[in-house]
């Protein structure tokens, strides 16, 4: 007797013996936890990356190294290169093709800066892909499971209604099923909601970086011009 009610429990039994709708939401929710896994780990490589890569950019360009120099580098390794050394190319090329004598050293640097603002806007696009993804999976997966749980006992109580003396061994394996919808639900939105709000934070400190490094830029650029 024992046994067959654990036979009956089982998480795989429950889930097979669920409402076709409640099965429905619950691979729902596992296809989202399947991509939010995915996207979470090439995420975190992706964002290593680019912290790496403007480390490197950084150390390199206050090691006091040419310009010239530093933006053949930036133009040969394009592929290879990293957001910030991105934004630095971009901002030097235009303003190698503006700064003739005679031009308005405000336009030239007008025009560098709007170089600059255009590429950090497509590099942080890039770094932001698939956050709203995870936020999403976060916010709407446990609402999610809630449906399939409601729906779930809906449904058992329901089955009860012709049942003359209802017992918790009638009631529980209905109840049961439900709230796997529910258990799931959060096993998908609670990595995603930890990894948001990481991704999110490391987003907007590179953010300030590269922010920061086009102003002090501009202003080296700006020195150049007027000397």
């Amino acid at each position: 007797m024992n046994v067959a009610v654990t036979q009956d429990l089982s998480v795989v039994s429950l889930i097979a013996n669920a409402s076709v709708l409640v099965q429905l939401v619950m691979l729902g929710l596992l296809l989202a936890s399947l991509f939010s896994w995915y996207y979470i780990f090439r995420k975190y490589y992706s964002l290593q990356r680019a912290q790496r890569q403007t480390d490197e950019f950084e150390k390199a360009f206050w090691s006091g190294g040419n310009l010239n120099e530093l933006y053949q580098a930036a133009v040969n390794s394009r592929h290879g290169s990293g957001s910030l050394e991105r934004i630095f190319e971009s901002g030097y090329r235009e303003f190698s093709k503006l700064r003739r004598p005679g031009n308005d050293i405000t336009a030239v640097m007008d025009a560098t800066r709007r170089a600059m603002r255009a590429t950090y806007q497509r590099e942080m696009e890039l770094l932001e892909a698939h956050l709203s993804f995870l936020a999403s999976v976060g916010s709407v997966s446990p609402y999610v499971g809630l449906f399939g749980t409601v729906w779930g006992i809906m449904n058992a109580f329901r089955g009860l209604a012709n049942v003359a003396q209802a017992t918790l061994a009638q009631v529980a394996p209905g109840i049961a099923e439900a709230l796997i919808a529910t258990a799931m639900g959060l096993f998908a939105a609670i990595p995603a909601v930890v990894a948001y709000n990481r991704f999110a934070g490391d987003v907007n400190r590179l953010a300030t970086r590269f922010e920061s490094f086009m102003e002090e830029f501009s202003n080296i650029l700006q020195r150049q011009a007027a000397a």
